[in-house]
Parts: structure tokens; C-alpha cells; sequence
């Protein structure tokens, strides 16, 4: 298989679990701005989509879009223990968590992205954030994990939108409860191992 990401972008919520649950895969880097591998390949011509992530299968096929890539990765390796089993309660649970960070937090940023973004406009975007953050940090303020007891999928992915605040400069010190989640998380050894990769991290 072959990730294609670019650095610190969503895609590293992939990068991760595909380092989690053991597979073997060629990290390939993207150019967002030229749409260009580093050996000049077209992104394009692999997604036409023109983002990341993508995982190209062994048989060429393409897989698009965080939250079905993720599950694609745990379904493969159920020994991991990364998503509960389809047909349970708590699959149709962690499937509701993916929903919410992908389209309330993920692509609650997408104004932040813009350096034309007005700043009314930034403000308010930053107002809902805060308030999925509100959610969010009450959840993990009775529970370790985004599941409960159990680590998964739906963490990595959250680890991952919420490293943007910091290039965002969105303080998170109101929410307590992120602080100790998001630092047991950066001290798995599958997650440091894909930071230093994307060079996030020494």
C-alpha cells in the first residue's frame, strides 16, 4: 500500500493507524500548493480530488476520505482492537464520532485555512468550534478515550484536527480534559513514529 499525505494534514490520522495496527506501506509526501510528489508524480492522476489522504491499495485501486480509509485500515487488522466489530452498537457509536469530527471539527477549521478569511468571519468560526470543544471535552472528561475504556480510530482522527490549533492559534486551555488526552496519545510510539516521518517532531 502507499499513503499519500502532506505533513500535519488530516492525512496523518491515517498515517497513524496504518502505523498502529502494523501494516507495511510506502509513506509518500504530497505538495498540496503544486499538487506533486516529491518525485514528481501528479495527485491528481491518483485523486482527483486533488487531497490527501489516499491510499492506494496493493491492487491500484484508491481509497479517499479520513473516516472510510480509517475504518478500511481497522477492519483489515481487528486484532489491533482500533474499531468495534460491524453489526454492534458500539461500531454504529464510533461511526457517529467519526461523522462528528470530520464534518462539525474538521471541517469546522476550513475558514482558518483561508488567509483571506475576514475576521468576523474567523471569529465565528472559531465560536462553533468551541462549542464542539464544549462536547468533546465533556465526553473526555468522564471517559480516557473517545470509546470509553478503548482506544481507536476515532482518537487518532481527533489528535490530528486538533494539532491544528496550535498553527491556528486557538488556545485550548479552557478545556482541561484536552491536555492530558492529546499528550498520551502523542507518546504512542505509532503516532511519534508518523510525526517524526512528516517531520512534526524529532
Amino acid at each position: 500500500m502507499k499513503l499519500y499525505y502532506t505533513p500535519g494534514a488530516c492525512s496523518l490520522a491515517a498515517h497513524i493507524v496504518l502505523r498502529e495496527a502494523g501494516f507495511k506501506f510506502e509513506p509518500v509526501a504530497v505538495d498540496l500548493s503544486t499538487k506533486k510528489t516529491a518525485s514528481g508524480d501528479d495527485l491528481l492522476a491518483i485523486n482527483p480530488k486533488g487531497y490527501v489522504p489516499a491510499l492506494q491499495l496493493d491492487d491500484g485501486q484508491v481509497l479517499t476520505e479520513d473516516q472510510v480509509i480509517l475504518q478500511y485500515l481497522a477492519d483489515l487488522k481487528p486484532e489491533a482492537g482500533l474499531a468495534s466489530a460491524f453489526g454492534t452498537l458500539e461500531r454504529y457509536r464510533l461511526m457517529e464520532w467519526l461523522a462528528f469530527i470530520a464534518t462539525e471539527v474538521h471541517k469546522g477549521f476550513g475558514p482558518l485555512w483561508n488567509p483571506s478569511t475576514p475576521e468576523i468571519t474567523r471569529q465565528n468560526a472559531v465560536a462553533l468550534l468551541s462549542r464542539r470543544f464544549d462536547y468533546l471535552a465533556k465526553t473526555l472528561e468522564q471517559q480516557p478515550w473517545l470509546m470509553g475504556s478503548r482506544y481507536s480510530i476515532a482518537d487518532a482522527y481527533l489528535f490530528t484536527i486538533l494539532g491544528w490549533t496550535k498553527i491556528h492559534q486557538v488556545e485550548l486551555g479552557r478545556w482541561p480534559a484536552f491536555a492530558p488526552y492529546l499528550g498520551k496519545i502523542a507518546e504512542r510510539p505509532a503516532v511519534r513514529e508518523a510525526m517524526q516521518v512528516e517531520g512534526l517532531i524529532r
